[in-house]
């Protein structure tokens, strides 16, 4: 049985119907990668898994259970964290403190203070920062902040929505790379990436998202060698 499995799932802004029937699976470990272009409802999808929007039919199932009937924080308590697009972090707050908001639903203080030193480890640069306010990082910074708050939910699922959004190159290999790391080290990743090329590099399979629905999936090497896809995504004659 697959970790994430959304089934049928129409979600809609206002009368917008922005999901029509979307239907994606999530092996435990597994990257998997939705692309596609601006509108295409990746976002919605993740916005959705999450339950900031509630799909008005279809089923969102993490490890056997409906997230539907659950709020938001509920969802976060059972696993599931996301890494917003545009980082959202609390600018006036320093980064030490938006850290702890990452674990305020915690009680489990050892842990807490091993997932902190995890996210030092994986980002020194935040622990060079950490009475830093969060507003006065720069954009590489800040979506390291992001994914280090997410951490400390200590998640079993991470979504990531646009992490390489305007980033210098460098840094786009640098958080994907990061990105590798976390889930080699345990944690599953559902992916929203515009860089296309990027986000297949390091996925295990991928899905083509178009108006609401899903047009294409595969292994991300074979989407990486699909006609369509490198005409529309990736940027090939």
């Amino acid at each position: 049985m697959p970790m994430l499995e959304v089934s049928d799932v129409h979600t809609y802004y206002g009368n917008i119907h922005a999901l029509n029937g979307i239907s994606i699976s999530v092996e435990k470990g597994e990257i998997v990668t939705l692309i596609g272009g601006n509108g295409a409802g990746k976002t919605t999808t993740l916005r959705s898994i999450v339950g900031l929007l509630k799909p008005r039919q279809g089923h969102i199932v993490l490890d056997g259970e409906d997230l539907t009937q659950y709020k938001t924080h509920e969802i976060v308590n059972k696993g599931v964290a996301m890494v917003p697009e545009g980082r959202g972090i609390f600018a006036r707050l320093t980064v030490t403190e938006n850290l702890d908001m990452g674990a305020y639903s915690r009680k489990d203080q050892k842990g807490i203070q091993q997932d902190l030193d995890r996210v030092y480890t994986i980002f020194p640069r935040l622990k060079e920062r950490r009475t830093q306010v969060g507003g006065t990082l720069s954009g590489g910074e800040q979506q390291m902040l992001a994914i280090g708050r997410a951490l400390m939910t200590h998640p079993r699922l991470m979504l990531l929505d646009e992490p390489s959004m305007g980033l210098a190159p460098l840094l786009v290999e640098s958080i994907f790379e990061t990105i590798r790391s976390i889930n080699k080290e345990g944690t599953t990743v559902l992916l929203v990436e515009q860089n296309a090329l990027m986000a297949l590099s390091i996925a295990d399979r991928g899905y083509v998202v178009q108006t609401g629905r899903i047009v294409l999936q595969d292994k991300a090497a074979a989407l990486r060698k699909n006609e369509m896809v490198r005409k529309a995504y990736l940027g090939e004659e």
